[in-house]
């Protein structure tokens, strides 16, 4: 994965945009659609329509908006990310949400994958816990004339009081699913993201609830992303 520039150093650095004029802004949108996006397979045509439209540069904090088109993993601080518009987009074309389904957004950051949903005409949740991100991201949904209902609430309890959800999508990687996504769900939900477990092979997954316990999880492509922290399983001791 390829990080900003305050991160691990790349071999390669995006392109660097100072001219951060609304047409300059427009023309590196089209061009991250063409370059990053569909060259991967993402040809649901309502997701390539959407990410031509949505103003990424609003999500991301003013220092980073040079940045918002070019092929980075961006910092938000407080260890959250915005993940790669490639990424974002092949993980919600997995996900093949309908019209009206019901969705929750766990770490919803700054709202970018969270208004491409609900611009697939899904019925969207934003869960976020850190009120300056959740400031960012109401702004940016606003702004872009999406219909998002933002809720700040610990990430790691879910949205008990707006469930139950066709899905849940974590913005993010997780080390393991959450309980409260047993009891959060629809009959047949679904959960969705970057599961990254104690093995290493941190991949793109659909996970639904079996008879009982447990999860029936479908992994579909490798995929690296920062561990939402309030999904780190803390540290073991080490004698």
């Amino acid at each position: 994965m390829t990080y900003a520039a305050d991160q691990a150093p790349t071999s390669v650095m995006a392109p660097y945009f100072p001219d951060t004029s609304a047409s300059a802004f427009d023309d590196a949108r089209q061009r991250m659609v063409d370059d990053q996006v569909r060259p991967l397979e993402v040809n649901d045509p309502r997701i390539v329509t959407a990410m031509r439209a949505l103003p990424r540069e609003y999500a991301v904090p003013e220092n980073e908006q040079e940045f918002a088109y070019s092929d980075l993993t961006l910092p938000l601080g407080k260890g959250r990310y915005l993940l790669q518009s490639m990424v974002t987009a092949r993980l919600v074309q997995m996900a093949a949400i309908q019209t009206g389904q019901r969705v929750l957004v766990v770490g919803a950051a700054t709202g970018y994958t969270a208004a491409l949903i609900a611009m697939l005409g899904a019925e969207v949740t934003a869960l976020e816990e850190d009120a300056s991100l959740l400031a960012i991201g109401t702004a940016f949904t606003t702004r872009a004339s999406v219909d998002v209902s933002w809720k700040q609430a610990p990430l790691s309890g879910g949205a008990p009081e707006s469930s139950p959800f066709d899905l849940i999508f974590f913005d993010g990687a997780i080390e393991e699913i959450p309980r409260f996504c047993s009891t959060q769900l629809t009959e047949n939900g679904r959960v969705a993201g970057i599961l990254r477990p104690d093995d290493g092979t941190s991949s793109a997954f659909l996970a639904e609830a079996e008879t009982g316990e447990g999860w029936s999880i479908r992994r579909f492509f490798d995929s690296e992303a920062p561990v939402l922290p309030s999904f780190e399983r803390p540290a073991a001791f080490a004698f």
